[in-house]
Order: C-alpha cells, then structure tokens, then sequence
C-alpha cells in the first residue's frame, strides 16, 4: 500500500472572514492511496484553532506504518485532519476496489441531493446587506458574527433577504449573558439556530438557561468521546469529518448523538469538493446542512460536485466514493 500527501492550494470567489481573521485561499492537503491497480482519495484542512497546520499533519500521515487498514487507523492517528483524510481515502479505495458505492458499504441508503446553507463573510453591515441580497434567492443563509457589533449586521442580512432561512455561527464570541440579551431579537429576525456561542470550556454558561433559539455545538464537539459534556448545553451537533477524524468516526458519532436526542447538523472547512463528497453521505435527512465549500471557491476539483437548485448532489465515482 502506497500512501502520497500533497499540498494543494484553491483561490477562494472572494474574500472570506470569520471572527478569527480573513483568508484568500484554502489550504488543503490531498491524501491518495493505491493498492492492487486502485487508488482511493482523500483530503483535509489543518485547522489552527485546534493545532494544526500542513506540516505537523503531514508528518502525522507520513508517519503511519506500511500497512494499515481503517479499523486500526482508528487507534494510529487521533480525531482529526491527518487521519480524516486517510480515512477517506480508505473508503474510496475500498469502493473503488469493490465496485460498489461507499454508501452501499456502509449500509446507508441511497443519497440524494440536500439543500445546503451559504456563508456570508463577516463584513460591514452595508456590505453584508448586499451579499444577504446578492444571494437572497438561497432558501438556508448562514452568518458569520462574534462581535460586539452583531445586531446591525444582523439587521442587515435580514433586510437584504428577507424570505431566507438564516442560521448564525458566533464562533465562540459570545457570553451566556449576550446570547440571553440578543434572544428575543433573534426570534423576532426568524433566526433558526446559533452555533456555539460561548468558547469551548466555558459553556457549561449554558447549563439552565433558556434555549428559545436552538443552540449548535461545533468546537466543543469532536468525536464521541467528546459528546456526553454536551447534554443539557445544546439542541444540536456540528459533526466535520475534519474534527471527527474521518467518515467512520462520524457515522458513530452521529448515531451516538441522535440516540442521546441531538439534532444533527453536518458541517465543513472551507475546502474542495473531495473534502464535501463523504460529507454528503453523512449529511443525508439531517436538520441542517452546511457544505458550502466550493461555493466559496474561485477553482475546484476537476470533477466537482453538482449544486443547483435542488442543493448540493451526492458525488460523482470519478470524484470520490
């Protein structure tokens, strides 16, 4: 078995800003394995928020033994980007090896399309409002904020697509204090869910307070041993193959959350359309979906995923899986 990492690099549409800092592009790291004449694909975004960057997952992955398959990659790597992409890589090798479909392998149901929400960068409130009206026509817009000035942006957005379905991720910028003062304002802009208000370690703020608006774990969630601190905290999950660690650990993990009575919603970096297409499969009847990924590109794979319409399609076999 021959395991290659490449880094590529993929010019975002525009520039994209979240609480954090601002970007032009997305950095990826692209996992293919070949074994027997088939080759299986596989890509992750290192995330700085949790330690990462392209060279110590790189090592990571350079690292594994000269054979391996996707029960003992488990215990090789930990949950997140280097073992993501070996992961599914693993996958779309055994699919490709079989000639059946990863879905068929992992005992889901045939996938089809799924409405996905639209990012809009964080920005001025003018400039949000444009964007919000740019894409009005999106049934699911998402909205980056975290700031001490959330409200007029918020406005904004609203104003700018008033029928949207508007979803909003604080990126932990908030206080239990602020979500609990900026509720009733939420409601009354038909906001549907917020995702991770308070920073990871300081939301058990959360525990007793009212949850008019549903509440969303993302940096405090990762794989299922990061699950039981949650209940009582939030309505619903954040699952990313790159903080599970792979599409294997993100079907337990999804299971695992919709038996302790968590929505599910399936989310992504910012990244190519190999990165989306596990994704998809994971994605299918969640309460939200938030592969937006390549919208957000100004260049992608050679053979990209569909969106139209009908939202975001499952991949092609050329693609992945």
């Amino acid at each position: 078995m021959q395991v290659q990492v490449t880094a590529d690099v993929f010019r975002l549409a525009q520039v994209f800003t979240i609480s954090r800092g601002s970007r032009t592009e997305a950095k990826v790291l692209t996992v293919r394995i070949e074994k027997d004449g088939f080759a299986g694909m596989g890509e992750c975004v290192p995330y700085a928020r949790y330690g990462e960057t392209l060279e110590s997952v790189t090592a990571q992955i350079e690292g594994l033994p000269a054979t391996f398959d996707r029960a003992s990659l488990q215990e090789l790597l930990k949950p997140g980007a280097a073992r993501n992409a070996v992961d599914c890589a693993l996958w779309d090798l055994e699919a490709k090896t079989a000639g059946k479909p990863v879905w068929k392998l992992a005992g889901l149901s045939a996938p089809g399309p799924l409405i996905t929400a639209y990012t809009l960068s964080l920005d001025t409130p003018e400039a949000m409002q444009a964007s919000a009206a740019e894409n009005a026509y999106r049934p699911l817009l998402k909205i980056k904020l975290g700031t001490p000035d959330d409200m007029p942006r918020l406005e904004a957005v609203r104003a700018g697509a008033p029928a949207s379905k508007i979803i909003l991720d604080a990126n932990e910028g908030w206080t239990a204090e602020i979500y609990a003062e900026l509720a009733p304002h939420l409601l009354r802009l038909g906001v549907a869910m917020v995702e991770q208000p308070l920073p990871t370690g300081a939301d058990d703020g959360l525990l007793g307070l009212e949850r008019p608006v549903p509440l969303c774990a993302d940096e405090s969630v990762h794989d299922r041993a990061t699950l039981e601190k949650l209940q009582g905290k939030y309505d619903l999950i954040n699952i990313k193959l790159d903080k599970t660690g792979g599409l294997t650990e993100a079907l337990e993990l999804r299971k695992a959350a919709e038996a302790a009575g968590f929505g599910i919603m399936v989310g992504c970096m910012v990244g190519s359309s190999l990165a989306m297409a596990p994704a998809v499969l994971l994605a299918q009847g969640a309460a939200v979906v938030d592969l937006d990924g390549p919208l957000l590109l100004a260049e992608d794979r050679a053979t990209p995923l569909n969106y139209d319409a009908a939202g975001v399609h499952p991949p092609s076999r050329e693609l992945w899986g």
